[in-house]
């Protein structure tokens, strides 16, 4: 770092957000970071195309938008900077398609800490330093070439290695004579990403780092994002650099599986406790057979309602989990997207007239076509309907539906002027057995999430006690 202020944009629609990240900087040096603020999306695209800033940290949820919006936004201005993209939590497909879309780094909120920004602003601005290098002076490029913590190789028209750098020499376990005597595919692990690097290495429509697997001289399983450019068109050289990443995604690994033990262990709890009140019961019930005196007729029936009616309530538990946690295979057709939020919102017809909910209805005009299965989709829009209703007091109100396209997906926004939902609650809104509703199961919702994620959608909420609560679900659109 210089003694120079580093200029740094932070793109967040979370003012919070923006104060945490502010003071960790201010943690970290008071001088160093000079930090400003886009609370929009539309207001992130304006300071980007000043082109006056040396960082920008972006947050993936935008609104309507993603931070995949705005990386797309800087390759349109053909404008090149560090960016590091900003996730609620971990997730693998988000964390690629960042990395993919040329962001530098990712970190996770809620999980950032004065040292780990710091370090990620650090490495982003390095790399970028490094690449700009690269580009811009053939005389700086050995002295980058050597210090890179990143693999960087050198392959002539053939895509025989004819250099590579200390780094990857030491990451590949191979002497710099082996190494030149092998071809850039024997790099890697499978032959079908071998196949679609060199079918586009060099190619300017792939921008950003793809996903790859290497094996080293030892065979040890890499995995690393890289890219292959043209270094020099005459003499058909070749630039390929990769980051190892296997360290991260091992890290990543262990703490996904620690979240899933933690969630286990909190289903195991809850099913303990659904079920032990239930089979208390039937255990009583069936004590009064054992006693030395035998029931009356009457008494028999007593006994058997409740054996049956507990056992009944325990098998409807435990389908209603196998239901919401297990994808059946589903039917696949192309459907018309107002047309099924219209047949959602015509099975809640009754309960919306019957609490005198006033509906507002915003659909876009065109015919945007997905391919769903109509059935499980409706059930997972009318789970979310119905919870809107439930949520909103009768005779006052007001259900808000719309339908827009953006880009390659359409969006479905359900919006209530409800109670809204705790703070310390939307973390855990969809996981199994969670509810605040005296006879609720606390499926409802990990179902509807279930059922949009295996149809490779997503679903995202805003929420504000006293204010009401808004669902945005988001599905890829069929290409006409």
């Amino acid at each position: 770092m210089t003694d120079k202020p580093i200029h740094i944009l932070m793109v967040d629609d979370d003012e919070d957000d923006f104060f945490l990240v502010s003071e960790l900087l201010q943690d970290i040096s008071p001088a160093q970071y000079n930090i400003e603020w886009a609370s929009t999306y539309a207001k992130g695209l304006e300071e980007i195309e000043q082109k006056r800033h040396d960082i920008y940290l972006i947050d993936y949820r935008l609104g309507p938008y993603t931070g995949i919006d705005i990386l797309h936004h800087f390759q349109q201005l053909h404008y090149k900077a560090p960016v590091i993209m900003l996730t609620g939590k971990g997730d693998y497909n988000i964390d690629k398609e960042a990395m993919e879309a040329g962001a530098s780094d990712y970190l996770v909120k809620g999980e950032i800490s004065p040292a780990m920004l710091e370090r990620s602003v650090r490495y982003a601005l390095d790399e970028f330093n490094h690449l700009r290098t690269l580009e811009s002076s053939e005389k700086k490029y050995y002295g980058v070439f050597e210090k890179a913590h990143d693999l960087i190789l050198l392959a002539d028209r053939n895509k025989q290695i004819i250099d590579a750098n200390p780094a990857a020499l030491r990451v590949l376990e191979y002497s710099k004579e082996d190494l030149l005597q092998m071809n850039l595919q024997s790099l890697f692990l499978h032959s079908d990403q071998s196949n679609f690097f060199m079918a586009h290495i060099g190619d300017e429509s792939i921008t950003g780092q793809v996903e790859y697997n290497f094996s080293t001289r030892l065979g040890k399983k890499l995995i690393v994002l890289a890219n292959g450019v043209m270094l020099d068109e005459q003499e058909q050289t070749f630039l390929c650099v990769a980051q190892d990443i296997t360290d991260k995604k091992q890290k990543e690994l262990e703490r996904s599986q620690q979240e899933k033990f933690a969630i286990t262990g909190r289903i195991a709890r809850v099913i303990a406790h659904e079920v032990r009140n239930p089979l208390t019961n039937i255990l009583l019930a069936v004590s009064q057979f054992k006693q030395g005196e035998l029931p009356t007729y009457d008494e028999n029936l007593l006994y058997v309602d409740i054996i049956e009616r507990n056992c009944t309530r325990i098998n409807q538990l435990i389908t209603e989990l196998l239901h919401s946690t297990r994808m059946s295979e589903m039917n696949m057709q192309y459907y018309i997207v107002n047309d099924l939020v219209k047949k959602t919102l015509q099975q809640a017809a009754d309960r919306l007239q019957l609490n005198e909910i006033m509906v507002h209805q915003n659909f876009m005009l065109s015919d945007a076509l997905v391919m769903v299965d109509e059935e499980k989709i409706l059930i997972a829009l009318l789970n979310i309907v119905i919870n809107a209703i439930e949520a909103m007091t009768p005779g006052k109100g007001i259900l808000s539906v719309a339908t827009e396209l953006h880009g390659d997906k359409v969006y479905i926004t359900i919006t209530d002027n409800g109670a809204g939902i705790p703070e310390a609650n939307k973390a855990r809104l969809f996981d199994p057995f969670f509810t605040n509703k005296p006879k609720g199961t606390g499926l409802g919702l990990t179902s509807t999430q279930n059922i949009i994620i295996n149809h490779k959608g997503a679903v995202h909420v805003e929420s504000e006690e006293g204010k009401g609560t808004t669902f945005q679900i988001s599905f890829p659109v069929h290409d006409q």
